[in-house]
């Protein structure tokens, strides 16, 4: 079935590029489409509403989509992976179980070529970004504290979340050291702010905010866009983008969710899939121009696969400290080894960001694995010796652009539409393997400065494939790039990426509000473009 409405804009993803693009673009009075493969998410349904919220996230609300199993989910084979992968399908994307830290990228993080010799630089920088970067602050609320000496000067709307006694904790620990510590930039609300209310401390942010504080894009910039006219077709499963012979991109095929064919024509098709969906569509969407999957000359479709390798160290006290109360991820973080230092054995740097504890079945479960909860007589002592007593420190740690680190189809397993599900294959590199264990090792000194008495360290954290970067990278040779600096297919000129794809390096820092800032800077540059966009 072919829908007959003429489309200017067809968006591919509903999450934090999508919906930012798809704000930005409206004020054109362009006819603009969104396809998105899963629904709107319930904010009644969020395991914060409901007393088994704890072991709903261990199931039907887990951040992994091969545990989730929903329709609108695709599985992700990570045989070949250390880390699992995280994503969720629907309105808002990954925003609805992000934990809400909202850094930015350091100017640092633009030119590491030039700076250390390693990975590339961007083709744009942070000044260029700036502007996008403080649009798209207004737009979500980020809480902070202004002043922080790691960045420019940079304003905050909100007061910063509060420290708790989990995050006064690790302070004390960073002063003991004389190390950079400052309150986190959080996209949650700690005020009322734009018809949002604030944040009440429900906890499980990672499986969704029923309260509505944390700024996820089906609550930010979606309302915005549809008041704007931007229409957004939820259950609509993309399998492939349509070419005509002179390299134009006409539209996209994809399913209702009766599973019935639909055909939708387009002017212009963006990308906002992910670092996983994009390569994975784009390789799926072979013809005769393109037998190696679409825009992919370069041969870099699904290459330079980049994570965050976390290391994640617990301390445990002897006093309670509220662990399991509050936002879990955002409370502070500490870029005292953000840049490069030659003697610490590696190149560039990671940040140490705050985690608080987790509820009782949570901390049993992970007790139980790691030894510090026990079975029988003395299950009780352990388990109170355990919950309840948490702060941790994870170091988010920059990965380096690797071409074997790769998204590609598996020949076997398909979503339930019988689209090839992704092949993740990855390894850890010898520069992100020394910074994860001196990661580890400072933040288990800040632990100890705290005051803890025990040290649980987790290095690589397997399930921590929360950003997927780099499969569609930015550049501006077409040899050694997928889109130009704008955003734009080297090889197909009506079809753009905004996602974490289009990344060329990771930093040591959470992507999102990189990701939603290139969005905007690209809707720019298309604006700015529009008499000329094609040649």
């Amino acid at each position: 079935m072919t829908r007959a409405d003429p489309i200017d804009v067809l968006i591919v993803g509903a999450g934090a590029s999508g919906a930012a693009i798809a704000w930005s673009l409206a004020e054109t009075g362009m006819r603009i489409v969104c396809l998105e493969q899963g629904d709107w998410p319930n904010p009644s349904e969020y395991p914060s509403t409901q007393r088994e919220s704890e072991i709903l996230q261990l199931g039907p609300h887990s951040y992994n989509p091969n545990t989730r199993r929903r329709r609108e989910d695709y599985p992700i084979n990570v045989s070949d992976s250390p880390i699992s992968i995280a994503n969720y399908n629907g309105v808002g994307g990954g925003t609805v179980l992000y934990a809400g830290h909202f850094p930015r990228f350091h100017p640092s993080d633009f030119r590491t070529k030039t700076l250390d010799g390693v990975g590339d630089d961007w083709p744009l920088d942070y000044e260029k970004l700036e502007p996008f970067y403080a649009e798209n602050d207004r737009m979500v609320g980020v809480a902070g504290l202004a002043g922080d000496p790691a960045y420019p000067p940079k304003e905050v709307q909100l007061p910063p979340v509060p420290l708790g006694r989990v995050g006064e904790k690790l302070a004390n620990g960073f002063n003991q050291l004389g190390w950079h510590w400052w309150p986190s930039d959080s996209a949650i609300a700690t005020r009322p702010y734009q018809g949002r209310d604030q944040c009440v401390n429900l906890g499980p942010c990672m499986s969704g905010c029923s309260q509505g504080a944390k700024s996820s894009t089906d609550l930010t910039y979606w309302p915005a866009a549809e008041r704007a006219g931007v229409e957004l077709r939820t259950r609509s499963r993309v399998r492939e983008i349509l070419v005509d012979d002179q390299d134009r991109a006409t539209g996209v095929i994809y399913y209702d969710a009766e599973g019935n064919e639909n055909r939708a024509s387009a002017e212009i098709v963006i990308l906002a899939c992910n670092g996983i969906g994009t390569p994975r569509l784009l390789l799926n969407s072979k013809s005769a121009h393109f037998p190696s999957g679409l825009a992919n000359r370069s041969g870099l479709v699904g290459k330079n696969l980049m994570h965050h390798p976390y290391a994640y160290v617990q301390g445990v006290f002897d006093d309670p400290l509220d662990s399991y109360k509050g936002p879990i991820g955002c409370a502070l973080w500490s870029q005292e080894f953000y840049e490069t230092d030659s003697s610490r054995g590696f190149h560039r740097g990671y940040t140490l960001q705050s985690s608080r504890g987790f509820g009782p079945v949570t901390t049993a479960l992970m007790g139980l694995g790691n030894g510090r909860v026990g079975w029988g007589a003395k299950h009780h002592d352990t388990f109170g010796a355990y919950f309840n007593r948490v702060a941790a420190l994870s170091a988010i740690c920059e990965d380096l652009p690797e071409l074997h680190n790769t998204v590609t189809l598996d020949p076997e397993l398909v979503d339930s539409d019988g689209i090839p599900a992704p092949k993740i294959n990855y390894t850890l590199g010898e520069n992100s393997r020394r910074m994860l264990g001196h990661g580890a090792e400072r933040a288990s000194d800040v632990l100890r400065e705290a005051g803890a008495r025990d040290i649980i360290v987790q290095s690589p954290l397997p399930n921590a494939g929360w950003h997927q970067l780099g499969t569609a990278r930015m550049g501006v040779d077409p040899e050694d790039s997928v889109v130009n600096e704008w955003g734009r297919s080297h090889d197909v000129k009506n079809l753009f990426v905004v996602d974490g794809s289009i990344f060329v390096t990771a930093a040591g820092v959470n992507p999102t509000p990189t990701i939603q800032a290139l969005a905007l800077y690209i809707a720019d540059q298309i604006k700015t473009r529009l008499a000329n966009l094609f040649d």
